[in-house]
């Protein structure tokens, strides 16, 4: 299971991270770590390499924590906000960290 502190502090810092995800991996800029309704914990991020189901890289992309394994920083960092990125999110009951 992943750190939760170690996922915010990547936003703080704006760091590029990958992990595996159902099994695949993903590299990810995290902009936005929040509790859904249901107590859900997720991690809202820009994909910007590993897989995809669609083939294509869908840019923004939710995670669930829990589902998340072997999650480390690339060593890059990303110059900010992606298009469209919402810090306010209203499928969030709560925001836990943010860019």
């Amino acid at each position: 299971m992943i750190n939760q502190k170690d996922v915010c502090d990547a936003i703080k810092s704006r760091l590029v991270v990958q992990f595996y995800y159902k099994g695949h991996r993903r590299v990810v800029e995290p902009h936005l770590v929040g509790e859904k309704t249901n107590g859900v914990i997720e991690l809202s991020a820009w994909q910007i390499g590993g897989y995809s189901e669609s083939g294509k890289q869908p840019p923004w992309r939710n995670y669930i924590l829990d589902e998340i394994t072997n999650f480390r920083s690339t060593g890059e960092n990303f110059s900010g906000i992606r298009p469209g990125y919402n810090p306010n999110d209203q499928t969030m009951s709560r925001i836990i960290c943010r860019l």
